[in-house]
């Protein structure tokens, strides 16, 4: 035991995964035993806000071990044993919390669902002493929430990994997905073009144009050309920033669909009527966005070899016709099952360290 302890330490050290000074960790055999009890990963608490929170030679660890964990998911039953992940959720759910809760299940640890409409964060506790509170309790926090601002408070009051599940700036975990599904497909990511079309100003449409940028490919952006529906300027800034780094992809704006789908590689759409959306504003929303709308004809401008992504849910008639999501082309369910894998493979990444591998 003696030997196996040195030889954990070792490795840790020679892979840098250790610094000292951190709160300490506790590494179990597969009876649950502590062997080791050493200091956390380096940057530990490492929180995903949004995909930019992590570097693209982190983004690519985490690909690699989706793809062995998709592969040999038996290596993995006990990569995450007696761990519990918290689940805030705010906004209604189904793939991520079904996704989570499988994965920790599946990883030999626990999710652990709790319903803010049962006690909105920040109105009986502030949300930095929950923060600090459910950092004594679990072992990671996931949050599902409709303000950026609470993810941001939660993040800089925790002592855990907190991960955006979703808010209204970005959606995180639904990237890894994405990139996981489409190397998949590709085989690749660097150089690839993606068009992204619909409505600009939402959590989908700013992590796509965040992870072009920092994956090495480009994406164009069109939708209508109405301040209720283009990107906010904050985030054209901030890619204009990521994309300043060697290597880095790129992005386009625009306001046609034709120009944006042409020649590309891939085809993304979201769903025009989000949580939230007020009934008596469809009609208004569908008449601006019908021109954006990804039919079977749309697709032939696209490269032969094309794809078409949805993050779903997706509704059939809208943002897309029929023959697309369920044709040839479409690789959704893909993506959605995706969500599993790649969620399996952050939380190892957060909790046990980049780089740790069973």
């Amino acid at each position: 035991r003696r030997r196996k302890h040195e030889k954990m330490l070792a490795a840790a050290r020679r892979s840098g995964l250790l610094q000292s000074g951190v709160r300490a960790m506790s590494l179990k055999s597969s009876s649950g035993k502590a062997i080791w009890d050493g200091p956390r990963p380096a940057g530990y608490p490492h929180h995903i806000k949004t995909i930019a929170s992590l570097k693209k030679d982190q983004i690519d660890s985490i690909l690699d071990m989706a793809k062995d964990l998709k592969a040999s998911p038996q290596k993995y039953l006990k990569a995450l044993d007696k761990k519990t992940l918290l689940m805030l959720f705010e906004k209604p759910s189904l793939r991520t919390r079904v996704s989570l809760e499988t994965g920790m299940h599946q990883l030999g640890g626990q999710g652990m669902f709790y319903s803010l409409a049962d006690s909105p964060l920040g109105k009986k506790e502030t949300i930095q002493d929950t923060g600090k509170v459910v950092s004594r309790f679990v072992d990671a926090v996931t949050m599902r929430v409709n303000s950026r601002l609470a993810v941001e408070e939660m993040a800089a009051n925790a002592t855990i990994p907190v991960i955006n599940a979703l808010d209204d700036y970005a959606h995180p975990c639904q990237m890894l997905a994405d990139l996981l599904t489409i190397i998949e497909h590709k085989g690749k990511l660097q150089g690839l073009k993606m068009a992204f079309v619909g409505d600009c100003q939402n959590n989908m449409t700013y992590d796509l144009m965040r992870t072009a940028v920092v994956m090495g490919f480009h994406i164009n952006v069109a939708g209508p050309k109405s301040a209720d529906f283009e990107v906010e300027w904050g985030v054209v800034k901030e890619c204009e920033e990521l994309s300043k780094v060697p290597g880095a992809g790129s992005f386009s704006i625009g306001n046609n669909l034709n120009e944006a789908i042409k020649d590309v590689d891939i085809v993304y759409c979201d769903s025009w009527m989000s949580y939230g959306i007020a009934s008596d504003e469809r009609a208004e929303r569908l008449k601006a966005l019908m021109p954006f709308q990804v039919t079977a004809a749309s697709m032939e401008v696209t490269k032969p070899d094309s794809l078409f992504m949805n993050c779903l849910p997706a509704m059939r008639g809208e943002e897309q016709t029929a023959d697309v999501i369920d044709g040839p082309k479409s690789i959704v369910f893909d993506q959605a099952e995706n969500r599993l894998h790649a969620q399996k493979a952050l939380l190892v990444s957060l909790i046990n360290g980049f780089g740790w591998r069973p």
